[in-house]
């Protein structure tokens, strides 16, 4: 293995805000959903974020959550004290959140918020904050992380990020971008712009740093980049395929595809001693791994017996176990992270799909009816997918609950967007 080239990103490559919002749509909500009431915040003056309007959307898109219009509310109230409850249990709400925004010393922001149980006329929870405008909507996420957890006992992912790729093209010439983005799409940040593809975006256990696949210099390469500080490594460049990228749980080593010695293989590589151990030795293709949460085994994709299916072997290589046995096709696998589930692409009667396996029945169940769809991607508390799919003939993510009852569109409106990568929670 030759020693890793490192490499400080010019500004042209490195973190900056040039990438076009993806805009949410739900497609498909839950019956039932809580019913809550999120009051326009209090403020002496205008503010660059919508923090209720951010928290609203941030629950109503969880599926877990009916977000009452504004235009129904019957008063405005900042604070719990000045509540009438029975004129609110007559909307038939559950819950309300109310707050206010003040200014605070050298241009921060004063920001309080609480939580109150309306059936009960009990206050639930309130906090208070001191902030940057900057982190104004940072903060909406946060405090929508916090009312999500106390009401349904699970942790909110609205904090998180996603990766994704970006193609824009412009005749025969096309630009792809590495996109970073908050959970809603909004805020992209270009991490890497390269007109040779990119693809694989897979996060560190940590949340700060990205491996993928670059194909610069016209030859497929695996690369690790920070995010934030834009430096980067390259771990294999060998000859032939170097592919899919993937973390161990302990951020320590990497599995990946090669095909250096001749065949498509899965390797393990040390990222302290760059020492490479192949896993797989098989005259098949064998490609895409996926660490189970522990890091004890792999699932991988292997056509082996014929077609694309996935197998499960443990770090000593021994024989592989086969997983997957409905259709024709299963490949791209990924784990909850409590690895209860893995999820996949599933072919059905030629039309592929998002499915998951329930790891201790094996029982497979389709929650996507896109036809196109693609590279699934675990929320780091497990209760949604982001993938890729196709509408009219353009690349879109999409995002599908684990019981496929919620399902929603994320649409960016300038180019094809692709591998998507949900974040872990940040360390």
């Amino acid at each position: 293995m030759k020693p890793f080239a490192r490499l400080m990103l010019s500004l042209l490559f490195g973190m900056s805000v040039a990438h076009a919002e993806l805009t949410i749509e739900i497609t498909k909500g839950v019956e039932g959903a809580l019913p809550i009431a999120i009051v326009p915040f209090g403020t002496e003056e205008p503010l660059p974020e919508d923090i209720a309007a951010i928290i609203a959307a941030n629950l109503q898109r969880s599926g877990r959550f009916e977000s009452l219009p504004p235009q129904a509310y019957l008063e405005r109230p900042t604070d719990i004290s000045e509540v009438h409850f029975p004129d609110w249990r007559t909307l038939q709400v559950d819950y309300m959140v109310v707050g206010r925004v003040q200014p605070g010393r050298d241009g921060n922001y004063l920001v309080r918020f609480q939580l109150a149980d309306v059936l009960q006329g009990n206050p639930l929870l309130g906090l208070s904050f001191d902030v940057q405008a900057s982190q104004l909507r940072r903060l909406a996420h946060q405090i929508s992380d916090t009312i999500y957890e106390r009401l349904t006992g699970e942790r909110g992912a609205f904090s998180t990020r996603i990766a994704y790729v970006s193609a824009r093209r412009q005749g025969r010439d096309a630009t792809y971008t590495l996109v970073v983005a908050d959970a809603d799409g909004h805020n992209p940040q270009v991490v890497l712009r390269s007109t040779q593809p990119l693809m694989s975006p897979t996060w560190s256990p940590d949340g700060n740093k990205l491996a993928y696949v670059s194909f610069e210099g016209r030859k497929a390469q695996i690369m690790v980049q920070d995010v934030y500080s834009a430096t980067r490594e390259t771990v294999a460049a060998y000859p032939g395929i170097n592919g899919a990228p993937a973390w161990s749980p302990d951020g320590r080593r990497l599995a990946f595809t090669l095909s250096k010695d001749g065949n498509p293989e899965i390797y393990i590589y040390t990222l302290s001693n760059q020492d490479l151990v192949r896993l797989t030795d098989n005259s098949a293709i064998d490609t895409e791994p996926a660490w189970s949460p522990d890091g004890n085994f792999l699932i991988f994709t292997s056509d082996r017996g014929g077609s694309p299916q996935l197998y499960r072997v443990d770090l000593n290589g021994e024989r592989p176990e086969r997983l997957t046995f409905e259709g024709d096709y299963n490949a791209r696998a990924t784990f909850s992270p409590d690895g209860r589930y893995l999820a996949m692409v599933h072919r059905e009667r030629g039309r592929f799909h998002i499915a998951i396996m329930d790891m201790q029945t094996r029982e497979t169940r389709v929650l996507t009816k896109g036809g196109l769809d693609e590279s699934p991607s675990f929320a780091p508390n497990g209760r949604m997918i982001i993938y890729a799919t196709s509408q009219q003939g353009r690349g879109v993510l999409a995002a599908v609950s684990i019981d496929g009852r919620v399902q929603q569109s994320l649409v960016s409106e300038d180019s094809d967007v692709r591998e998507p990568a949900w974040s872990p929670y940040l360390q």
